[in-house]
């Protein structure tokens, strides 16, 4: 796992060695092993290395070919590199270290951009071809790695694995984009392409990117999850396919030179694999657990049992103090403004993870995969309801239910209400955090005007239309892959990871897995009430019925109480006495949302997170915060784990 920069030089005369060290210096987290940098004519490549595999310098980057026609920058582990490596060299590549990096410019030298089709693993890399002065750029099939590009229209080009590593080349302005404001409060993240940066994007996942001097990019996708081809297995063959197929998934990611464990929650993914690990490891697996003082949202108890029922090397932290100090610490891993909560948590495992490991596997892509989310069910009720119900009686159950209430009649509300709308509006609506009209009334006068216009349904929208005529599980499914995992499960898990330099694998998020799992019938996913079904059959051998069984919990936090106690003084602060608050918001709502929140009457915790973490990201890139050429000062927190 490392950090990856660079740019051409053709729109950045200015910009030379300093600039180049720089870019690499500002995500020496990401890499504190080694540090290199590339520099010619045309081109300027900087890389930082976390060491996994070949911990020799044999294996420092940038990386040239054989040939020397080819000069690398790569970010990420090419879990079938072995096996390529021999083939390779059975045609003759005469291979100088042991590193898959160096597969990667074997396979491109043989293949061009067809390599991709050939690569298994979690990879963002950029590749200097010196013959063709053309720099290929790609990212992996289901985006576990960042990659971020700066393009300008006027030819000028720069990359990097974070957003900071752009922002320290002359030019490169900081200037806010209106709709990625309301991209971010409606989502809680920004949705691939976008970014909160005019002229900054991001290469979106399964796509690649051809560059020359001058010239404007060439993006194109190379690689797309079909739910359309079906599978000829029984249920029982495809539970041992599945079982199977897993196996090797987490064995091939428990290749490394390096301490190696897992993240482990209590939750059916991760237990499924910390059971496949259990099963090939040499010796103990190391494990670690995220606990919270409130107990509605504490799962330690379910991971303690799957640590004992598979021996594991276990330790645990509670998150309790010093939660002002880590929420104001995580904007300057994220960049932008990202308000998912359970990056709280997630920091802290993965700082408590690096204390013994530097490897960490991890459960992400169960969810999404199987379908693991209890709004899937929702949403499958209230589709049910508008497939059954003629609209004129949807239409006046809807508006009985509004004369109510309670909780029966709010519930009525909701799901007339979701089932009066279009399929893919209603999804928006279920994945979205804020409602229309509050948002409009939140946003400053200038940022509204700036918005006015722009719908950011596009980015569910888009998506859901791309399998039309598959059922209502799929569209759910392939929507949520191509939004809602890459843009906010797996940038949270890689910037927390990779603030303590870790590296997290996640057996789940293998593209065969995907690719199986689409061929399955949804009624083997989720049937009313029930989620995962083929899942939990598949693990009923491994895994006992109280963790099979058990109601997903999710990796939350207890906002709503947070900010009527540990966070109400910073927050008040930021919302009320800073000089932030007024670019983006009226201070009149604001003020009413947080005295509703005060008195108990409405929680508006999310929605208070969203604008906490806006502020405390406009402080840090565009306020008096220390800037991103501060990293580091104040990463490491203190906080002992204990074994159980």
């Amino acid at each position: 796992m490392c950090g990856i920069a660079g740019f051409l030089r053709h729109g950045f005369p200015e910009a030379g060695e300093e600039e180049l060290r720089r870019m690499g210096e500002v995500i020496f987290h990401r890499g504190p092993d080694a540090g290199g940098t590339y520099l010619e004519s045309q081109v300027a490549l900087a890389h930082r290395r976390l060491s996994i595999l070949d911990l020799s310098v044999a294996g420092n980057q940038p990386m040239a070919s054989a040939c020397g026609r080819y000069i690398i920058v790569f970010n990420g582990e090419i879990y079938n590199f072995l096996d390529l490596r021999r083939g390779l060299v059975e045609s003759g590549y005469p291979f100088r270290s042991r590193t898959d990096t160096e597969v990667i410019l074997a396979l491109y030298a043989d293949l061009g951009v067809s390599c991709l089709d050939r690569l298994n693993g979690m990879f963002a890399f950029a590749l200097w071809d010196r013959e063709e002065q053309t720099l290929f750029l790609a990212r992996d099939r289901i985006g576990k790695k960042p990659l971020y590009f700066f393009s300008d229209g006027a030819g000028r080009f720069a990359f990097g694995s974070e957003i900071k590593s752009l922002l320290q080349l002359p030019g490169v302005p900081r200037a806010v984009e209106p709709t990625a404001v309301a991209d971010y409060l409606k989502y809680l993240y920004i949705p691939a392409p976008s970014t909160i940066f005019k002229n900054i994007g991001k290469l979106s996942p399964g796509h690649y990117m051809l560059v020359k001097p001058g010239e404007e990019p060439q993006i194109r996708e190379y690689w797309d999850v079909d739910f359309s081809r079906g599978t000829a297995l029984t249920f029982e063959q495809a539970e041992q396919e599945l079982v199977e197929l897993l196996s090797d998934c987490t064995a091939s990611r428990m290749i490394a030179d390096v301490p190696l464990g897992a993240f482990l929650s209590g939750g059916v993914d991760s237990s499924a694999v910390v059971a496949l690990m259990a099963r090939s490891a040499s010796g103990a697996v190391k494990t670690c657990s995220i606990g919270f003082t409130d107990r509605s949202h504490d799962e330690t108890p379910y991971a303690r049992e799957v640590a004992r029922l598979f021996h594991t090397d276990h330790v645990e932290y509670v998150v309790s103090d010093n939660l002002c100090d880590t929420v104001s610490l995580l904007p300057r891993f994220f960049d932008e403004p990202f308000a998912d909560s359970s990056a709280v948590p997630t920091y802290h495992v993965s700082r408590l993870a690096r204390q013994t490991v530097t490897v960490a596997l991890a459960g992400d892509g169960g969810d999404e995969n199987f379908g693991g989310y209890e709004k899937y069910t929702t949403e499958l009720r209230e589709n049910l309801a508008r497939t059954l119900l003629p609209r004129p009686l949807l239409s006046a159950l809807n508006l009985a239910a509004r004369g109510g209430e309670g909780a029966l009649f709010r519930k009525a509300r909701t799901l007339t209400g979701s089932a009066l709308r279009d399929p893919a509006l209603a999804f928006y609506g279920t994945n979205t955090f804020i409602h229309d009209e509050l948002l409009q009334q939140l946003l400053a006068e200038p940022l509204r005007i700036a918005c006015s216009g722009y719908d950011p349904a596009i980015h569910t929208v888009s998506h859901w239309n791309r399998v039309r005529g598959a059922d209502h599980v799929t569209r759910m499914l392939y929507t949520d892959i191509k939004t809602y995992l890459p843009g906010d499960i797996l940038v949270k898990v890689d910037r927390m990871s990779m603030a303590h330099s870790l590296e997290v694998r996640a057996p789940f998020l293998d593209y065969r897995i995907v690719e199986f799992a689409a061929t399955l019938p949804s009624r083997w996913k989720i049937r009313d009430r029930e989620k995962k079904i083929i899942l939990r059959h598949a693990f009923s051998r491994l895994l006992p019925p109280e963790i099979l069984n058990r109601r997903k919990h999710g990796f939350t936090v207890p906002l709503d109480r947070w900010f009527r106690y540990d966070l109400r003084e910073f927050s008040e602060n930021r919302f009320f006495r800073g000089d932030a608050a007024v670019h983006y918001f009226n201070l009149a709502t604001l003020r009413r949302i947080w005295d509703e929140h005060q008195s108990g009457r409405v929680d508006h915790g999310t929605l208070l997170w969203s604008i906490l973490s806006l502020l405390l990201w406009h402080e840090e890139y565009l306020g008096d915060g220390t800037g991103p050429n501060a990293l580091g000062r104040k990463q490491n927190e203190s906080g002992e784990a204990h074994h159980v």
